[in-house]
């Protein structure tokens, strides 16, 4: 595999992750010789920028596990893939409803560079299987993230109950929760949830400029 996992952290992260790095990598030696997804040079795509400018953090579950498909930031998709996954549609339905905005394609990207951090509660799975990595210790190092984010003033959109249990990291008043936007779930509460423009309202309020979704 190319160069080690830890190293792809950006510096601010490798800092709050330091005490973790062993950690890292056992779920590295973990996946050598394995078919999983994301591509391994993207698994920590969404902690590659610096901590500072995160204003927003939407927390997922693991990555699509469609080869191809998962791009290192929760819930994005190369602009390529047809049709969306599922889940992603419904975060359109949602954000149409929510705001007027149509989205063409699934590349999240423009979040990223705006200071929202897509991070899935475990960052890998095995190619065309959900959730087979969920006992590697993901979580360990999603905690630590969740509890550095939850000490400044950033909003936490916490979707499903993976990222609900991330809840009390962040003060009520930062906090978005709602069910998944899978299919599965996404009629019990995610539809109609308003998570877009009711992030926003808490930017706006604590003068910090607004997400273009």
């Amino acid at each position: 595999m190319p160069a080690h996992l830890f190293d792809q952290l950006h510096s601010d992260w490798k800092s709050v992750l330091q005490p973790h790095k062993s950690r890292i990598g056992l779920i590295e030696q973990s996946l050598s010789g394995i078919n999983f997804t994301p591509e391994f040079t993207n698994i920590f795509r969404s902690l590659s920028g610096p901590i500072e400018p995160v204003k927003v953090v939407i927390f997922g579950q693991d990555p699509y596990p469609t080869k191809g498909h998962a791009d290192g930031l929760a819930f994005s998709v190369d602009e390529s893939v047809v049709p969306l996954p599922p889940s992603l549609r419904n975060i359109f339905t949602e954000l149409e409803s929510d705001c007027g905005i149509s989205r063409v394609h699934g590349d999240l990207s423009d979040w990223f560079d705006q200071g929202v951090l897509l991070v899935n509660r475990v960052l890998t799975t095995d190619s065309g299987a959900s959730l087979t990595h969920a006992d590697l210790g993901w979580q360990e190092i999603t905690n630590a993230v969740a509890k550095e984010l939850g000490q400044r003033d950033v909003v936490a959109i916490l979707w499903g109950k993976s990222a609900g249990e991330l809840a009390k990291y962040f003060r009520p008043e930062w906090r978005i929760e709602s069910p998944h936007p899978s299919p599965l779930s996404s009629y019990r509460g995610f539809f109609g949830s308003r998570p877009f423009s009711r992030c926003n309202g808490i930017l706006i309020a604590n003068q910090k400029n607004p997400i273009h979704w």
